[in-house]
């Protein structure tokens, strides 16, 4: 999938053999020239009309309504996944990290932003998951 857009943004993936390969969705780093910046703050699975907790305990259930979470903050912003230039994942159990990478993937035709995944000893609400992001647009 890609994009076309006329102003002077430009988001460059940036890959050297200088530091270690990317092992999973996501690129080394991004390079974001002009545009407009926004940053996400930690979402965690909590549905947005009810504010109660989805997916208690299954790490499958709570990521994808994570992602959605993401999804709509970017939207409101009049921005999508293709956006994202960094993203950090925080698990309180990294046995996790399979299930959460491949469904984190699927939100990601190519050029995944950077990104950082770390095991926390404990999130809000005790979930299994949070993840933040930062998005750059024209």
């Amino acid at each position: 999938m890609s994009e076309t857009r006329e102003s002077s943004f430009e988001r460059t993936i940036i890959a050297t053999t200088a530091a270690p390969a990317a092992i999973g969705p996501y690129s080394q780093a991004v390079l974001v020239r002009g545009g407009r910046t926004l940053y996400i703050s930690g979402q965690i699975p909590l549905d947005p009309t009810s504010g109660a907790l989805v997916g208690e305990g299954d790490v499958a259930a709570q990521t994808e309504r994570v992602l959605d979470n993401l999804a709509g903050v970017l939207a409101a912003a009049g921005m999508g996944f293709a956006d994202l230039v960094r993203c950090g994942i925080f698990l309180a159990d990294l046995k996790d990290f399979a299930t959460v990478n491949e469904l984190y993937a699927r939100r990601f035709a190519s050029a995944p932003p950077a990104r950082a995944t770390v095991e926390v000893a404990r999130l809000p609400r005790d979930v299994k998951i949070e993840i933040d992001g930062i998005a750059a647009a024209p």
